[in-house]
C-alpha cells in the first residue's frame, strides 16, 4: 500500500509539474509528508489536488482489492520547515500542519461522504491562495472548521464542495 500512496503522489506531482528537485518527501509508515519548493504555484498546485489527485485515487483504487484501497486525508500548508543535518524536520508550521492532518473532522468528513480522500487547508493557504475565489479553485468549495489542538485550536478549511454552508 505504502508504494501505492508513493507512486500516486509522484503521478500527481508529475502532472502538477512539480520537478523531483522541488519536493522532499518523509516516510511515517503509514504516511508521506511533502515538502515543496515555495517557489512553485500555490495555486498550480491545489488545481492538481482538486482535480487530478481524486481521478488518479480512484483509478488506484478501481484496480485495488477493497482490503489494499487507499484512503487518503491531505493538508496543504505553507511555512517554514528547517531540514537538520540528520534529516529531522523541524518547524512549528509543521506541527501545526500534522495537527490538522490528525483532526478528526478529517475522517468524519471521508466516513460521512463516503469518499476516499478528504482534503483540508491551513489558514494561511485558505486566505493567500483561495479566499480570492479563482474559478478553478472556488472559495465556496471550502468550510472553515476550528480543530482542537494541544496547542489550543487551528483553523481549517475542509474542501466539501457538495455541501451548503447550512449542511457544514
Amino acid at each position: 500500500m505504502h508504494r501505492m500512496l508513493t507512486s500516486l503522489l509522484d503521478r500527481v506531482a508529475t502532472t502538477a509539474g512539480i520537478t523531483p528537485a522541488a519536493r522532499l518527501q518523509a516516510n511515517r509508515g503509514d504516511s508521506v509528508i511533502e515538502l515543496i519548493d515555495a517557489a512553485f504555484p500555490m495555486t498550480t498546485l491545489l488545481r492538481t489536488l482538486l482535480s487530478d489527485m481524486p481521478a488518479q485515487l480512484n483509478a488506484v483504487n478501481r484496480i485495488a482489492s477493497p482490503a489494499a484501497r487507499l484512503h487518503l486525508k491531505l493538508v496543504v500548508a505553507s511555512g517554514i520547515v528547517v531540514v537538520d543535518k540528520h534529516d529531522g524536520w523541524i518547524g512549528t508550521d509543521l506541527n501545526d500542519a500534522c495537527r490538522l492532518l490528525d483532526a478528526d473532522v478529517l475522517r468524519m468528513v471521508m466516513r460521512e461522504q463516503k469518499s476516499n480522500y478528504a482534503l483540508g487547508l491551513s489558514e494561511g493557504v485558505y486566505q493567500g491562495a483561495v479566499r480570492h475565489n479563482r474559478a478553478d479553485i472556488p472559495a465556496q468549495d471550502f468550510r472553515p472548521v476550528a480543530v482542537p489542538t494541544k496547542d489550543g485550536v487551528r483553523q481549517m478549511w475542509l474542501h466539501q464542495p457538495f455541501l451548503t454552508p447550512s449542511q457544514t
